[in-house]
């Protein structure tokens, strides 16, 4: 069972890739398909969780959670 799944799960996974062609790039570039489509809730959920958390997420600044900096 093991060894089924071994060679199973590679090959379920290599099925997951596909191309996207030129004509379906339009509605993948449409705003509802953006990971953040309001920027400014974004930035204000990213001010708040920094500073409730003393961190931020990805972008390398680093800092207190006093909300001081």
């Amino acid at each position: 069972m093991f060894k089924i799944l071994c060679c199973a799960l590679p090959l379920l996974a290599l099925t997951a890739c596909t191309t996207v062609q030129p004509w379906q790039r339009d509605v993948l570039a449409k705003p509802s398909m953006a990971l953040v489509t309001d920027k400014v809730t974004h930035a204000l959920d990213e001010h708040i969780y920094f500073s409730k958390e003393a961190s931020l997420g990805g972008q390398g600044v680093g800092g207190g959670g006093c909300g001081c900096n």
